[in-house]
């Protein structure tokens, strides 16, 4: 109850306070005639599928014309979505999310069925006996996993050899690790990454 109540007042006054933000990246979005959010299906808690909302950073209809994960060569990536992508404001429409119910503002990152069948029984069970969120030790750690994916030769291939495998660690470390106090550290080391600083909860997960 106490994360709950957490995560619905944070993402409340974040959205309210960030509107006029909002309201000017959308507009931005959308001047390419597409529209400003893109939803896609990621699964949720206990394996609930839901819709995660984003400021749209690709080329309309982008899903149909390639992977599922991207690396910053992409050329499905508009102009303006690799800054949002880079400074994370893509994200920001997700505090809807947390609004409703779908995820919180702390836990493992929501993932896409294709990848999330694919996950380890016994992980899978324990990563998804939990709500996902916006950031956590993963997010840290991979703040900028387009440019880990572009050095690959195929991107996919090592996110599915490579990265997901540790993500997946470090899914399962925070709902090991979780509480209250674990999850204000994590929201402002997210702060100070969002503008370029890294900090110990960041680097003590590698």
């Amino acid at each position: 109850m106490k994360k709950r109540i957490f995560d619905f007042t944070t993402a409340t006054l974040a959205a309210a306070l960030l509107s006029p933000i909002l309201l000017i990246i959308g507009l931005i979005v959308r001047k390419d005639g597409g529209p400003a959010i893109y939803s896609q299906t990621r699964v949720g808690k206990d394996g609930t599928l839901f819709k995660l909302h984003k400021f749209r950073s690709m080329v309309i209809d982008a899903d149909r014309m390639g992977a599922q994960v991207t690396a910053s060569h992409d050329p499905r990536i508009t102009g303006i979505g690799h800054f949002l992508r880079k400074t994370k404001l893509d994200e920001l429409p997700q505090l809807i999310n947390v609004i409703k119910g779908d995820i919180s503002v702390v836990g493992p990152r929501p993932e896409v069925p294709f990848y999330v069948n694919q996950w380890p029984p016994r992980l899978k069970e324990k990563v998804l006996s939990v709500k996902p969120g916006i950031t956590d030790y993963a997010t840290l750690y991979y703040h900028d996993e387009q440019a880990v994916l572009a050095k690959a030769e195929d991107p996919e291939n090592a996110y599915v050899i490579t990265v997901m495998p540790h993500k997946l660690t470090l899914y399962s470390r925070y709902v090991d690790d979780q509480n209250f106090f674990l999850d204000i550290k994590i929201v402002v080391s997210t702060l100070f990454r969002m503008v370029g600083v890294k900090n110990s909860t960041e680097t003590e997960n590698r």
